[in-house]
């Protein structure tokens, strides 16, 4: 095969592999720089990017802000439970990151294999943000 060849798909699977990578980083070490990472690489190459690479830049970002929506969410259940001084709280704090933030680790974890493998993917559940 010649080297031109396999050049973009060497591409095409570094921006997929970076996307996930990103994902993971923004739920597991750097939260805030790594999604806006993520969201440069997707505004970046959003039109660009050939399909498996756009489908997890898709997906990441996506899988992304559903989570920043789940956080959100705890947390208002949490003040909605009478604050961060109620007894509730780490009920709340204890169930979230048990079923939500362990299954979105998860789900990267998956998309990164799939990345690596140069596949697409589609996490259950999560599928599109909408507007993405």
């Amino acid at each position: 095969m010649p080297a031109s060849a396999a050049e973009p798909a060497a591409e095409t699977l570094r921006l997929a592999v970076t996307a996930e990578v990103l994902y993971l980083a923004n739920l597991l070490l750097l939260p805030l720089l790594a999604f806006l990472a993520l969201l440069y690489l997707y505004r970046r190459h959003r039109a660009s990017a050939p399909d498996p690479a756009a489908c997890h830049l898709r997906q990441t970002l996506s899988a992304s802000l559903w989570a920043g929506l789940l956080l959100v969410a705890a947390n208002l259940l949490i003040v909605a439970l009478g604050g961060y001084d109620a007894p509730y709280t780490w009920l709340v704090v204890i169930l979230y990151f048990t079923v939500c933030h362990s299954t979105l680790v998860m789900l990267g974890i998956f998309g990164l294999a799939r990345a690596m493998a140069g596949q697409c993917v589609r996490f259950p559940l999560l599928g599109r943000f909408p507007g993405i």
